[in-house]
């Protein structure tokens, strides 16, 4: 099947040529048409499948097709969601890439850099906003936004947006918008509270699910390694001299970690660098770059900051550290194996991780084979953990999560578009 055959306009067939796709994912070809005729959809797809295309066409597909007469400043006709500032960057690229042959307009917001940028640009017109629930609500406080013109909502990564705590945020958002609207809920998991999210705002929704929940990409190797909690560092850095890999993601569970492994592996000759919500704007930016561009050879980030990383060609995942949730080893090994490429997701683990692994296996509902690399075998009894130092109270963060900061978005096709410069 072909981008032609899904009914899409002849400008966005030329864009997705552009970019070099000939076919839609699984996900493209059963969401497009049934977006396109109008319908709500609760769409279950796992990172990687395309899902992002899979609404941002169809989405400029409805909003060029039908003729509207000029808008007010700041009242956007399409308002996307998402948990990130990373992954409204990421989807705003995607606006960008898909509509640039179409005179609609689009911005993207998100906490963690000046307002007044953002204020400017909703001074004209707005057609598509990629917002985080947190800066969109500071907008509406400031009466800067008019939501009363919304026609499509999208709620892109609904867990995860739940998980992040926001979920009184987004009831006050859709508390703002019109009653009647076509909206579109797209999460890698279902648990109650999506459902019930899901059934207090869809009307009559079609389901799109083209994989099994909780599963990795068919086209992802995933293998353990047991070694010592000791021995990890010098086992990754041992991994990178004799595999000689170019392009790799690795995972730690603490921004603190993050920094010491990038460290670690920089003076072992491994070009790395951290990212992770402690950075600046500036740094986020420049290391994501210089990774998507193959001038570092391992990016450490965390879980949050790793999300709209899209590389449709990375190689490798490593797991420094498993998660403390099950389900987030599915989101971080599916930045590789992506838009059917082949990738490999290693995990190193320790004596004091088998309980995660355990229930990672569980939730993926299969035995992930070991590895035993020579000399680096795992001793028969864990070592003492080192004492901690004590932690001090935590500033209680009442109604709203923080969306991690994130970069901005390097390079892409570019064109001339209200608000698109503006961050």
């Amino acid at each position: 099947m072909s981008f032609a055959e899904l009914g899409l306009i002849p400008e966005l067939q030329k864009a997705v040529a552009d970019a070099g796709y000939t076919e839609p994912t699984p996900i493209q070809r059963q969401a497009i048409p049934i977006v396109i005729a109008g319908h709500d959809v609760m769409g279950g797809a796992q990172t990687g499948t395309g899902k992002t295309a899979g609404f941002t066409l169809p989405v400029l597909h409805l909003l060029a097709a039908e003729h509207v007469h000029p808008r007010a400043a700041g009242r956007p006709r399409c308002l996307i969601l998402t948990p990130t500032r990373e992954l409204a960057a990421q989807v705003e690229e995607s606006v960008q890439t898909y509509g640039k042959h179409l005179p609609l307009t689009s911005m993207v917001m998100f906490g963690g850099v000046g307002i007044n940028p953002q204020i400017a640009a909703l001074k004209k017109r707005v057609d598509i906003l990629v917002a985080t629930p947190g800066r969109l609500l500071d907008h509406v406080g400031q009466k800067t936004l008019d939501l009363s013109g919304v026609e499509i909502l999208v709620l892109d990564e609904a867990d995860r947006m739940l998980d992040m705590g926001f979920i009184r945020d987004i009831r006050k958002i859709i508390a703002l918008l019109p009653k009647q609207r076509q909206n579109l809920l797209f999460s890698a998991t279902f648990s109650p509270e999506i459902r019930e999210l899901a059934a207090g705002l869809l009307n009559q929704p079609v389901s799109v699910d083209v994989a099994p929940r909780n599963t990795a990409a068919e086209t992802v190797t995933q293998k353990v390694i047991e070694t010592d909690r000791e021995r990890k560092k010098e086992l990754l850095c041992h991994l990178f001299q004799t595999h000689g890999w170019h392009q790799v993601l690795v995972f730690a569970r603490t921004k603190h970690g993050a920094d010491a492994l990038a460290r670690t592996l920089d003076k072992a000759g491994i070009k790395a660098a951290a990212i992770h919500g402690d950075k600046s704007q500036g740094a986020r930016t420049r290391v994501l770059s210089e990774f998507k561009e193959g001038k570092l050879v391992a990016l450490v980030a965390t879980d949050i900051a790793a999300r709209g990383i899209d590389i449709d060609a990375l190689p490798y995942v490593i797991n420094y550290e498993l998660p403390n949730v099950p389900e987030d080893y599915v989101h971080r090994i599916g930045r590789t194996g992506r838009a059917g490429m082949v990738g490999e997701a290693i995990s190193l683990v320790c004596h004091d991780e088998r309980a995660q692994l355990k229930d990672i296996e569980k939730l993926i509902k299969r035995n992930l084979e070991r590895v035993v690399i020579e000399g680096f075998e795992q001793s028969a009894h864990a070592a003492p953990r080192p004492p901690q130092a004590p932690r001090g109270p935590r500033k209680p963060q009442p109604g709203r999560a923080p969306a991690a900061k994130t970069a901005q978005k390097p390079g892409g096709p570019q064109k001339h578009r209200s608000g698109s410069r503006h961050r």
